[in-house]
């Protein structure tokens, strides 16, 4: 069995091994393809494992040999999957690997954004402590979560996970989705519509989809709803944004801050309009990355080959 990781280099960048791939067949891992690199390198493949790479129509009509094809992620669009399922061959995906590490960083970009905790560290560093005349002194001004509302866009596990940390801080949470839902041992969130969690929230964190539905759902409409004290954290996906509309209103104050882990475009041009806009931290989509949720989603990749192998389906998000 021939198999070929396109791009392996962001799930495995050396602190991993490819031990359970091994043992299924002949592996050849690539740490990055371009577009013009895949179908010479995946020619006699017949199964390939893609984290970001595009697999297009015109791609997969020219790979005779292909059987499978697993998404090294949970976000599957990169494959397109009419082409697949014309050819019938099965496209399966790495749901839930990366829910606590997700939730995790959403309260990493939180806390910065109400503790400032870098700039005090590094004002520190240059003696400002030294030479300063009181036992402590502030750069910013700092903030409690302890009463404020979170409010969450997208209610699944991730969404979920980030109610049940806001609830230990002692905040309030609301959520909207798109099917309301009561979950055990989160009933104190209150399901609500959207346009009531940019009008209520001190935070708002987007955990939905990009789909025609959602994209741009932050927009110069729905910040006009938003609190001028609120943050707006994004760990999702970044077209969920119109990037510049945000940028106007954190440079403007109708917002405190924003904190994103993704963009609309990654890595984004040197002039991005969010790199240089007030009070925004930006993180390089970094959420999934963490050693422990890379190792499950290795485990899981692995083993919905090994499903496949052994004639039953596992995670397979076309049929």
């Amino acid at each position: 069995m021939n198999i070929v990781v396109l791009d392996g280099y962001t799930l495995n960048p050396g602190d991993l091994n490819w031990t359970r791939l091994e043992a299924l067949g002949s592996l050849t891992v690539y740490d990055r393809s371009a577009p013009d690199e895949i179908v010479n390198r995946a020619a006699g493949a017949e199964i390939i494992l893609t984290n970001k790479t595009p697999l297009t129509k015109e791609t997969i009509a020219q790979l005779p040999n292909l059987r499978y094809i697993g998404v090294l992620a949970t976000g599957y669009n990169v494959v397109d999957i009419g082409a697949a399922s014309e050819r019938g061959i099965p496209v399966t995906n790495v749901p839930g690997y990366s829910t606590l590490s997700v939730a995790q960083l959403v309260f990493s970009l939180l806390l910065e954004l109400c503790n400032q905790v870098r700039l005090h560290s590094d004002a520190v560093r240059s003696g400002e402590w030294a030479a300063c005349p009181d036992f402590c002194f502030t750069r910013s001004p700092l903030t409690e979560l302890a009463g404020k509302t979170m409010g969450i866009i997208g209610y699944g596990t991730i969404g979920q996970q980030v109610a049940r940390i806001a609830l230990a801080f002692g905040m309030n949470v609301i959520a909207s989705a798109t099917r309301p839902k009561t979950i055990a041992g989160l009933e104190q969130v209150r399901m609500c519509s959207s346009e009531e969690v940019f009008a209520e929230s001190d935070v708002i964190s987007l955990h939905c989809p990009q789909t025609p539905a959602t994209e741009g759902l932050i927009n110069a409409g729905s910040i006009s709803l938003m609190k001028k004290t609120a943050f707006l954290i994004n760990t999702s996906r970044g077209g969920l944004i119109v990037e510049g509309d945000l940028a106007d209103a954190l440079n403007e104050g109708r917002i405190a801050g924003a904190g994103l882990d993704v963009l609309s475009k990654e890595p984004p041009a040197a002039d991005h309009p969010l790199t240089s806009a007030r009070n925004c931290l930006i993180t390089p989509h970094i959420a999934w990355a963490t050693f422990e949720a890379r190792q499950r989603l290795m485990e899981t990749a692995a083993a919905n080959l090994s499903a496949f192998l052994a004639g039953t389906a596992a995670n397979v998000v076309n049929g």
